[in-house]
C-alpha cells in the first residue's frame, strides 16, 4: 500500500522552488494558484530569504500550493491516482493539500482557505507573545508531566522521541530551565503556539468561511491529523482541517494507523523531507520516497507503481459507502440490522478496539444496498462498511 503525505510548516526553505519552475506547465500552474491565493508564490518560493518564508501567512500559501502542483507532475491524470494511492495524509497546513488531492475540496478553495488560515494564525499569534520549542528525546511520560506542570501543550505529537511543547514565552523559559531528563530542547522560530487554544480566533474565522465552501466525499482515505482516524465524508473533513488550527497534531496516531493499514511505502510531497525522516525511524521496514526534485520524477513514479494499490472507496457518484474510521471490531446496530432505509445521522454501530470506541453514522442517509461486513468482523482503517444509495436518486 502506499500512502502520500504532505508536509507542514517549517519545511520550506530558500529557493526550493527554482528548480520545478523550468517547467513552464508547473509555473503556470504555480502562477494560477498565486493568483487565487492573492501572494506571489512564484517568488517566494525562489527569491525570499528564509525569514520571510517563516512568515505564516507565506509559508502557509507556498506549501500547499507546491503540494498540489508538483502532485500534477506525478499524477498527469489525476484519474490515476484513485487506482493507486492507499491513503493521504498531511502534516498541519499540509492536511489542506491531502484534502484537495483526495478531491474534498478544489485547489482553488484550498488556496482561500489556506491563504485565511495562514492571515488568521498569525493575527492570533500577535496577540500574546507564545513560540514552539521541539522535545527530542526522553522519556515520553516525563515529557508529558513536564508540559504539563508548566502549563504547555504537546502541539505536536510526531512519535517516539518528538514532541513539540508550545505556549507562551514565558512557560517555555520556565520549561527550558525545569525541562525533562535526557531531553534536548530546541527553540523553533516560528511565529507562535500553533495548534493550541491561542489559535483559538483563527478557529472562528476560518470557521465562518468553512459554512460556504462546498465539499465531496473523499475518493482516497483521508488519515485524520487529530486522532489517526480514516475519513471519508466530505463535511467531516472540512471540520477537522478548521478545528485543527487550535488542536494538537497526533501525526504518532497517524503513524499507527498507517501500519494498521499495511503501509509498505511512504511518498512526501515537496518540499519533503521531514515526514519520511520520521517514518524511517517509527516505522521500520517500509520504504519511503521524499520528492524534492524534479529530476526524480521519474522514479518517483516507479515508487508509486511498486507500492500503488488502488483505493478501497467505491468511487461511482451513485453510490455512498460508510467506511470504518479505525482498526478494530465492528459491533453492528440493532436498529440499523434490519433496516431498508437509513435517516440522515442514523448510528449503524461503531468500531471499537483497545483505545477507544467510534460511534459510525450514516450521515447522509440512504437505502441500505448491501452490508459489507457483520457485527462482529475485524475491519481495517478505511474499510467499507455498509453501500448506500441517496433516497429519491434515480
Amino acid at each position: 500500500m502506499l500512502v502520500i503525505v504532505a508536509p507542514g510548516q517549517g519545511a520550506q526553505t530558500p529557493g526550493f522552488l527554482t528548480p520545478w519552475l523550468e517547467d513552464p506547465t508547473f509555473a503556470s500552474r504555480m502562477h494560477w494558484l498565486s493568483t487565487v491565493a492573492g501572494v506571489d508564490l512564484i517568488h517566494h518560493g525562489t527569491e525570499s530569504d528564509a525569514d520571510t518564508i517563516r512568515e505564516t501567512q507565506i509559508a502557509q500559501p507556498l506549501l500547499v500550493a507546491t503540494g498540489l502542483v508538483a502532485a500534477l507532475e506525478l499524477f498527469p491524470h489525476p484519474a490515476d491516482a484513485f487506482s493507486t494511492i492507499g491513503a493521504v495524509a498531511g502534516h498541519s497546513v499540509g492536511e489542506i493539500a491531502a484534502a484537495a488531492g483526495a478531491r474534498v475540496i478544489t485547489a482553488e478553495q484550498a488556496m482561500v482557505l489556506v491563504r485565511e488560515r495562514g492571515k488568521a494564525m498569525a493575527d492570533a499569534a500577535a496577540a500574546t507573545p507564545t513560540g514552539m520549542t521541539a522535545v527530542l528525546g526522553g522519556d515520553r511520560d516525563e515529557v508529558l508531566a513536564a508540559l504539563e506542570k508548566h502549563g504547555l501543550t504537546p502541539a505536536n505529537d510526531n512519535g517516539p522521541g518528538q514532541v513539540v511543547a508550545a505556549g507562551t514565552v514565558e512557560q517555555l523559559e520556565a520549561f527550558a530551565a525545569d525541562g525533562p531528563a535526557k531531553a534536548r530542547l530546541v527553540p523553533l522560530s516560528v511565529a507562535g503556539a500553533f495548534h493550541t487554544e491561542h489559535m483559538a480566533p483563527a478557529v472562528g474565522h476560518l470557521a465562518s468561511l468553512a459554512r460556504s465552501v462546498s465539499v465531496h466525499d473523499a475518493r482516497i482515505p483521508v488519515i485524520s491529523n487529530r486522532d489517526g482516524t480514516v475519513v471519508h465524508e466530505g463535511r467531516d473533513v472540512l471540520a477537522r482541517l478548521v478545528g485543527q488550527i487550535a488542536n494538537p497534531v497526533r501525526w504518532d496516531l497517524c503513524l499507527e494507523t498507517m501500519s494498521d493499514l499495511g503501509v509498505t511505502g511512504i511518498l512526501e510531497m515537496p518540499p519533503a523531507g521531514t515526514l519520511t525522516g520520521i517514518a524511517k525511524r517509527a516505522l521500520k521496514g517500509v520504504e519511503t520516497f521524499a520528492l524534492k526534485t524534479p529530476d526524480q520524477l521519474d522514479d518517483a513514479r516507479a515508487f508509486v507503481q511498486k507500492h500503488g494499490e488502488a483505493s478501497p472507496f467505491d468511487t461511482t457518484p451513485t453510490w455512498r459507502m460508510v467506511v470504518s474510521p479505525a482498526k478494530g471490531t465492528f459491533h453492528q446496530a440493532e436498529d440499523a440490522a434490519g433496516a431498508d432505509l437509513l435517516a440522515p445521522g442514523a448510528a449503524i454501530g461503531d468500531v471499537a478496539n483497545r483505545r477507544e470506541r467510534h460511534r459510525i453514522v450514516a450521515q447522509h442517509g440512504g437505502q441500505v444496498v448491501e452490508w459489507l461486513v457483520e457485527d462482529g468482523d475485524l475491519v481495517s482503517p478505511g474499510q467499507p462498511l455498509l453501500r448506500l444509495h441517496p433516497e429519491g436518486a434515480a
